[in-house]
């Protein structure tokens, strides 16, 4: 692990680690951020999806408080977790043998728990926080089937202690798929490398995917999105005092690590040969990106439409994030598609 070094001391110092330490802990285990009611689905938003429908009915009766707050906190966020857990389990179906699956950051690990249960052993799961609230949350139902958690940071996850540890050892030979959320953005804007650092645990085939919050190339645009996701949405569950509050604590710690997509695209071609844009929330993107077309395609036609109102939405869905062969010539690596 030499050459990630610098990068694993880099991520020691960061926000997430240190400055935003008492945010996350309390936020956590409940002691504060509560919303003022719990976030609820949109049920006119459904699509006609039976097992869209029993992921929504479960994924709340397994919610952790950081779960309550975060998706209070994103409009329509709880839709678009339930379609993607949705959309894996589709996937998995559709795929021979058992999938792995990496949630890196997702607080209680809800939705790789929720996986782990409607999967029937198609899917065995990992799930990564450093708060110990979150490891608490884990388990607060009971030790879930087919899904473990690992209690520490994404960059404490090495392949050496993958291959050391007896419970870990099962994901020796990689994920299918990774889910990065919202974690990246709390750390550094040294994409390039946490790419690179999470992408030895992903399979040749496998899908990176990543829900993340954009800086735009227009500040008053970025801005705008944000008064509208202020005003409009979290206004419901939170009081303007404590909105104002978060912004103060986190939010503007949070900017100095947020990149803009077309950032964000160029380093994905990098490594990937495909990217794709599926959801949007004002500033917030979920992206997927593989190199395995066949893959790729695969999981996309599992999705359902976005759950989400179209007032939110400022792309094109799905839409791709960069040419094939742009990515082939700037990636310096040989293919075997």
């Amino acid at each position: 692990m030499r050459e990630f070094a610098d990068f694993i001391e880099e991520c020691d110092r960061a926000p997430r680690l240190n400055e935003l330490t008492e945010f996350f802990s309390t936020t956590a285990s409940g002691e504060a951020g509560m919303p003022i009611r719990p976030p609820e689905l949109d049920r006119r938003l459904f699509p006609l999806d039976m097992t869209f429908r029993r992921f929504s009915a479960l994924h709340p009766l397994r919610q952790g408080p950081f779960d309550k707050h975060y998706l209070s906190s994103i409009p329509y966020r709880l839709e678009e977790e339930c379609r993607i857990g949705s959309a894996i389990l589709k996937y998995a179906r559709a795929r021979k043998g058992q999938l792995q699956l990496y949630t890196l950051g997702t607080a209680e690990g809800t939705m790789a728990r929720v996986i782990g249960e409607l999967g029937n052993g198609r899917i065995e799961t990992l799930s990564c926080s450093p708060n110990v609230e979150n490891l608490r949350s884990f388990y607060a139902y009971g030790v879930p089937p087919h899904a473990m958690f690992f209690h520490g940071p994404f960059h404490h996850l090495t392949s050496q202690r993958i291959q050391e540890d007896v419970e870990l050892r099962k994901f020796g030979s990689g994920f299918d798929i990774i889910l990065e959320d919202t974690t990246f953005q709390m750390y550094s804007p040294n994409r390039f490398d946490q790419i690179r650092f999470v992408s030895q645990h992903l399979k040749t085939d496998g899908l990176f995917m990543f829900v993340e919050k954009f800086r735009h190339e227009d500040d008053e645009e970025y801005r705008r999105r944000e008064r509208q996701k202020d005003h409009s949405f979290k206004a419901r569950f939170f009081s303007a005092s404590d909105i104002r509050a978060k912004e103060e604590t986190v939010l503007t710690r949070m900017d100095r690590n947020e990149v803009t997509l077309t950032k964000m695209s160029e380093t994905l071609r990098r490594f990937f040969e495909h990217s794709f844009v599926t959801w949007n929330s004002g500033n917030f993107y979920t992206l997927v990106s593989s190199n395995s077309r066949e893959n790729l395609d695969l999981f996309l036609s599992k999705l359902s439409a976005p759950a989400i109102p179209a007032e939110y939405v400022y792309a094109d869905l799905p839409c791709r994030l960069y040419p094939e062969s742009e990515a082939r010539r700037l990636s310096g690596r040989s293919w075997t598609l």
